[in-house]
């Protein structure tokens, strides 16, 4: 018989609005735009601006592309709006 990995209630939703409390982005805010419950990870607008480099294909022309990247939930804090 397997134990099952107790599952973590988050305290953060999607299009919530949250503060950063550590990293670069610390003092920003920002609403959540995805989460992602099994790497305790969320997406928030404006924070975290990670540069991805797309290679050439035939769709169109590569080039460097700013998105924003993943941060953990642990260092976001809930703000009521």
């Amino acid at each position: 018989m397997q134990i099952m990995p107790k599952k973590k209630k988050l305290h953060i939703k999607k299009d919530d609005l949250v503060l950063v409390l550590s990293g670069k982005d610390r003092g920003r805010q920002g609403v959540v735009l995805e989460i992602y419950p099994k790497k305790e990870r969320a997406v928030v607008e404006g924070i975290h601006f990670i540069k991805r480099h797309l290679r050439p294909n035939q769709m169109g022309q590569g080039g460097i592309v700013e998105r924003e990247g993943t941060i953990h939930i642990s260092n976001l804090r809930k703000i009521d709006r």
